[in-house]
């Protein structure tokens, strides 16, 4: 997903995307639903389905769904082919990517997409929702960063809300702006551009054991690692630069 010139002189988008996967014979992985609408447009590889962008943006007023339903015992892994970038509407509006994702018994999803580069003046929201069933795994990894190159940024809001087995696994939201002296203060971003969740939900894993045994990030003044009441891990990040975040994010 990538900006183009002009991009800001286009309507408003209303955009959805599903994709369902289900085991197959052999333990192999079918894909019966992969349904896509521009600017959600989706392809398969065969490591991972990648929602490319078919326009520029998201631009403030638009408002795009993403739905992944992974059925018991199936894998999938998404991905996106690079870096959103969040764009200004006519009117001050943010932009809303709202992610629905539900994994069966048995079933793993990997949710990775790039980062949402967030630019000058711009205002856009991640919403994740998140349901497991008991026995399913997640990989999942939210970054946000504020501006491009030479930029302050704009307004980013990430919510985060996962249930495991029918019970509150995690609910997190995140309200930054790189033109706030709060967000930038040591009490939120502490003058960094860049933050990202990477949560990790293994039901194998014993409760007493997990911190060792996840391969997560240590705890640093820029990563914060949080055991969650169920089996998972939070491991929240800042850094300067989407390189960096990253590897913070997922070093050993």
């Amino acid at each position: 997903m990538s900006a183009e010139p002009g991009a800001l002189a286009r309507n408003r988008i209303t955009a959805s995307a599903t994709i369902v996967a289900v085991a197959g014979p052999g333990g192999v992985t079918r894909l019966p639903v992969l349904a896509s609408q521009v600017p959600l447009v989706l392809r398969r590889t065969p490591d991972a389905v990648y929602v490319i962008g078919g326009a520029a943006g998201p631009i403030g007023g638009d408002e795009l769904s993403l739905r992944v339903s992974v059925g018991p015992g199936a894998f999938l892994r998404v991905r996106t082919a690079a870096a959103s970038i969040a764009l200004p509407g006519p009117d001050g509006v943010e932009s809303v990517l709202n992610v629905s994702i539900d994994v069966g018994a048995g079933g793993r999803l990997e949710y990775l997409p790039e980062p949402v580069v967030v630019s000058a003046d711009a205002r856009h929201a991640t919403v994740i929702t998140v349901t497991l069933a008991e026995g399913a795994s997640l990989l999942l990894r939210d970054e946000v960063l504020l501006g491009r190159h030479g930029e302050d940024g704009g307004a980013a809001r990430s919510v985060l809300r996962a249930d495991y087995a029918g019970r509150p696994l995690l609910r997190q939201a995140l309200e930054v702006s790189g033109a706030d002296d709060a967000s930038l203060g040591p009490a939120v971003l502490a003058a960094h551009r860049a933050v990202g969740n990477l949560l990790q939900v293994d039901p194998a894993t014993d409760p007493d054991l997990r911190p060792r045994r996840l391969p997560v990030a240590p705890a640093s003044p820029q990563v914060a690692v949080m055991p969650l009441a169920g089996p998972g891990i939070l491991v929240t990040a800042l850094a300067n630069d989407a390189v960096t975040l990253r590897r913070r994010l997922d070093q050993p």
